[in-house]
């Protein structure tokens, strides 16, 4: 049986090529909504960041993440993403 190739993408802040399932999907609506997809499946502009805490706070104080989406990254996004990478945590 063949085996499936792990869909790898590049995280915006560390600029490393991972599987998709280690990053956490932020995405810009064509309505100029940021949030985050779990799912990696929403449309719109979308930029993969580390599961890290270190990439996240990275992210936060450089503004990367908002560079590459073209628009300003509310701070309770980040307080999102922090909370999605402990839930993560807690379920390993």
């Amino acid at each position: 049986m063949k085996q499936r190739k792990t869909p790898l993408r590049k995280c915006v802040i560390t600029q490393e090529m991972k599987p998709k399932k280690e990053l956490i999907r932020v995405v810009r609506s064509p309505e100029n909504d940021v949030f985050l997809d779990p799912t990696s499946k929403k449309s719109g502009r979308g930029a993969y960041i580390s599961n890290d805490l270190e990439v996240i706070e990275k992210a936060a104080s450089t503004g990367a993440l908002s560079r590459h989406l073209k628009t300003d990254i509310p701070d309770e996004l980040y307080e999102e993403l922090r909370r999605f990478h402990l839930r993560g945590r807690l379920l390993e």
